[in-house]
């Protein structure tokens, strides 16, 4: 009459996880059942996250005299129980558990423990029921104030409590045990004994207190009236066979004699068992009574939430119900705001976790040497989130998109590259168009004065091609300004190059011709010769058509193109050119910076040339700054992120040119602009003298 247990065990573990209680205490009995659960039921809950802060054996109730070794052993399962942190206790145990955990608890008076068992959620099998000895019947029933337990499905039966009613040992003078059973409960007896209590035997069972004796039909007494009914449907069913009506005037009389019934029952019993499989009837509460092809009956568990009062008596709600039958979706189907919680949790659905829960935002690192609900919780990383509680572990952003502050969801980057409109592209832009103005300003002053001795000195035309690529590399920095665009990409680290390669070329050509120079004033000199020839043109044309070579295979084999960064910047998406070839851009400034290194070397050999009109101090100087700036640009540039690698392209570019610029052009310019009378030949031969 008992539903298969996978089923009960199947709807508790629906239950835990309905309520979220994923750290529980587990109470079981001392036998082979217990054991069994233990060894097959728990692994199953915990392979569904369910963990357990304790398993405990319940003392094994003995004989009366073992009864001191039960009470030693109850108080330390009590203590156990107590100190532990789980708020939700499984009780796997039969019918006769409770009047033992009742000694437990009765026990725990003597104890000084802080926590007290009402402290706890019950949680109890269909076997189990209330039943209590009759010493026991002033004990307090505190403990199951909100206790919920499962009972097989039953229904009301009516005329159960009038028939209690009429049952009394007067008129049951045959049945013992109704005797036996009336004197314990009401603490009297039958016999003439004046100095003892007597039953009258009119006593009422309403007037005992529901811990004693409850006057409702029970689970079990649904159950053990149902099997009565299947049996007597059974047996109707033999004798209702024609081809056993042979037999049936031998059964009726055999039934009718006293002392054979046990014969008959032995007889028929292998006939009983295979027809109770295919009974099937509607009892007198208007329920079917089945069962499967197995011989278990086809039923499901009602929830039940146990309501404690002051006078020990105490209400069984039925709160929802478990239907093993249903869809894996539909087994569990239960009321929460119909249900009584212990008084500690001041009404609220208890909470049963070993720890908080890890908010969005946060991540679980199982804690050592813990069961694997322990956890820590820690924050996302960088760039990662959590949108979900208690997640194993972060997860990035889907593509386009960055962490919010809190990193329990994403926000959408925004697009950004280095503008006009904002602050750092402005300034760059003044700064690099007020240059453009100084160089052409400088260029104009040195034409205007192109006959004088200042400007003549060290080819002036190379002069004029030097401001030509400054004003160039000015202009050239604005190409790094703005939204990158297909054309702008293309064109702008090549410009830049063949640019600034044209520049250093014009310094390294100045740097050549002055040491030239120097030798050639020696008497019989073969350097005579060497300056007959455009040998400035000569070094300029090459060194900017090699790199005009370099920049045509970098455009032609991989062409920097217009692309989005989604990756450098957490917030943002940067609008930049991707190079195509880091190889070739590297290439570039290699080659250029050989060219620089190439001047400052000659320059700094040539500086202390006693001639008046060489340059060499001032290209030395230049080219130290020039080295200075680009060597700092290396490591700067590949730790830069964002806009920020332009920026540090644009300054280098602007720095550079501009130290070109003052070194090489600022001294000349101030003789010709503030102090003219020294712009003559006799009068600088005069100072060096």
């Amino acid at each position: 009459m008992f539903p298969k247990s996978t089923h009960q065990y199947n709807g508790i573990l629906h239950l835990l996880l309905h309520f979220r209680w994923t750290w529980i205490g587990v109470l079981y009995l001392d036998d082979d059942n217990g054991e069994r659960f233990v060894q097959n039921v728990l692994p199953f809950f915990s392979e569904r996250s369910i963990c357990f802060d304790f398993i405990q054996r319940l003392p094994k109730q003995g004989f009366t005299g073992e009864m001191q070794k039960l009470i030693e052993e109850g108080l330390a399962t009590y203590k156990i129980i107590m100190r532990n942190t789980s708020n939700v206790l499984l009780i796997h145990g039969e019918i006769q558990t409770m009047p033992v955990l009742r000694l437990l608890i009765a026990g725990s008076v003597y104890l000084d423990m802080s926590s007290k068992p009402g402290d706890k959620v019950w949680i109890m099998m269909a076997q189990m029921d209330f039943t209590s000895f009759a010493f026991q019947s002033s004990w307090s029933i505190d403990f199951l104030q909100g206790a919920i337990s499962l009972a097989v499905h039953s229904k009301k039966v009516s005329g159960f409590r009038e028939f209690l009613q009429t049952r009394n040992p007067i008129s049951e003078k045959e049945d013992g045990f109704i005797q036996s059973f009336w004197e314990s409960v009401f603490e009297c007896f039958f016999s003439e004994n004046l100095s003892e209590k007597t039953c009258t035997g009119f006593e009422k069972l309403e007037a005992l207190p529901g811990s004693l004796f409850e006057v409702k039909m029970t689970a079990h007494s649904y159950s053990m009236y149902n099997a009565v009914y299947a049996i007597a449907h059974a047996l109707h069913h033999i004798h209702s066979l024609k081809f056993k009506q042979k037999h049936f005037l031998k059964f009726k009389q055999k039934i009718m004699v006293k002392g054979q019934r046990k014969k008959l029952l032995n007889q028929y019993s292998w006939q009983l068992h295979h027809l109770l499989r295919k009974v099937s009837f509607n009892n007198s509460a208007g329920e079917q009574i089945s069962f499967d092809q197995n011989g278990e009956r086809i039923v499901g568990f009602d929830i039940i939430n146990w309501i404690t009062f002051s006078n020990q008596s105490f209400l069984k709600a039925k709160v929802g119900k478990i239907d093993p039958y249903a869809s894996s979706k539909s087994i569990l189907s239960i009321d929460d705001n119909s249900i009584v919680w212990p008084n500690r949790f001041n009404h609220t659905q208890p909470i049963s976790v070993c720890n908080d829960n890890c908010h969005q935002g946060f991540y679980k690192r199982k804690k050592e040497g813990k069961p694997f609900c322990c956890y820590d919780c820690l924050p996302c990383p960088e760039g990662k989130i959590s949108t979900q509680k208690d997640m194993d572990d972060c997860v990035q952003c889907p593509e386009g998109q960055f962490p919010n502050h809190a990193k329990d969801g994403c926000l959408l980057k925004k697009i950004t590259y280095l503008s006009y409109r904002e602050p750092l592209g402005f300034g760059l832009t003044i700064l690099a168009l007020c240059l453009f103005l100084i160089t052409t300003l400088m260029l104009v002053i040195f034409i205007k004065h192109q006959g004088t001795p200042i400007v003549k000195a060290n080819n002036r035309n190379l002069t004029y091609a030097l401001l030509i690529s400054l004003m160039l590399s000015f202009l050239c920095a604005l190409l790094f300004i703005g939204q990158p665009r297909k054309l702008t990409c293309l064109f702008r680290q090549s410009a830049f190059g063949i640019i600034f390669t044209f520049a250093v070329s014009c310094v390294l050509a100045k740097t050549i011709i002055v040491v030239l120079a120097f030798k050639a004033t020696k008497p019989d000199s073969q350097m005579r010769k060497y300056m007959k020839k455009p040998l400035a043109t000569s070094i300029v044309f090459l060194c900017s058509f090699v790199q005009l070579i370099l920049c045509t295979i970098w455009l032609i084999i991989t062409p920097p193109f217009p692309d989005f960064d989604m990756h450098s910047l957490a917030e943002e998406i940067l609008l930049e050119c991707n190079e195509g070839s880091m190889v070739m851009f590297y290439c570039v400034l290699s080659f250029m910076s050989f060219l620089a290194l190439l001047s400052f070397t000659v320059a700094f050999f040539a500086r202390n040339l006693p001639d008046t009109f060489n340059e060499a101090k001032f290209i030395t100087f230049s080219m130290l700054m020039f080295c200075s700036v680009w060597l700092t640009f290396v490591p700067t540039y590949l730790s830069a992120k964002g806009k920020y690698i332009l920026a540090v392209e644009i300054f280098s570019i602007l720095a550079s040119s501009a130290g070109l610029l003052i070194c090489m052009f600022l001294p000349k310019s101030y003789i010709i602009l503030i102090k003219p009378e020294l712009n003559n030949r006799d009068q600088l031969i005069r100072i060096k003298n």
